[in-house]
């Protein structure tokens, strides 16, 4: 893939829906981003993190929807500050596992949180691939609702579900995710993922989802897919 084709797809991600919705590699959180270059460190480290992947991925992971805790502020999804970092008490993880061809930069303030942010999902799922064995460019994350869908009564910093016609917004980035990464193995976490999915016509494994008590579920679904691919 060329650095244009890959811009493009970045480009695509522009175009996200108005309303309680944050795009993080367009748009500037003034409350809690370091300044005005945010969303560029942000777009950088997507575009990094994607291209250390192609070609190399064996295992597509489709999320639910971009988090606060995570993408917002690294702009990977499934993905912390804190584990970008190499800060994290709970996943043994150096900051060259997400890409090695730039520095990695946390964008929120240092005083909204020490380390950077720490999301559970994002612990549970890198902590769960790195144990079960997989290289970091073998697995790639992504979100059926790519932008960060927010409660706006309780602001940025919260995560709501996307609404139906927010979902049916993120159907064109998610079709042309799929098409960087045409692997044979497709994986939906929960419901949401799945449903999307299958709106596209992909054959996916639906699993649970590791949040709101998900986790030892998620852990023991995501291993016997892992196990079978390697039979």
């Amino acid at each position: 893939m060329s650095r244009k084709q890959l811009d493009r797809f970045v480009q695509r991600l522009k175009a996200s829906p108005s309303g309680a919705v944050f795009n993080p590699w367009w748009e500037v959180d003034r409350e809690n981003d370091i300044g005005r270059i945010a969303p560029i460190i942000r777009r950088q480290q997507l575009r990094a993190y994607v291209q250390e992947r192609l070609g190399r991925a064996k295992l597509v992971v489709i999320g639910e929807a971009l988090g606060y805790r995570g993408g917002h502020f690294s702009g990977i999804p499934m993905t912390s500050e804190r584990l970008l970092l190499g800060r994290s008490k709970k996943v043994q993880v150096k900051p060259n596992a997400f890409f090695s061809d730039i520095k990695p930069h946390r964008t929120s303030k240092p005083k909204k949180c020490a380390d950077g942010f720490s999301e559970p999902t994002a612990t549970i799922v890198w902590g769960t691939f790195l144990r079960l064995g997989l290289k970091p460019d073998q697995f790639v994350l992504w979100n059926a609702f790519p932008w960060h869908s927010f409660d706006s009564r309780r602001g940025m910093l919260s995560n709501r579900m996307p609404n139906k016609s927010e979902q049916a917004a993120g159907l064109p980035v998610l079709k042309a995710f799929l098409e960087l990464f045409p692997c044979d193995r497709v994986v939906a976490l929960g419901k949401i993922a799945a449903a999307q999915l299958e709106g596209l016509n992909v054959n996916a494994h639906c699993i649970r989802h590791p949040a709101s008590g998900g986790a030892k579920l998620f852990r023991q679904q995501i291993t016997v897919l892992v196990h079978r691919a390697r039979d």
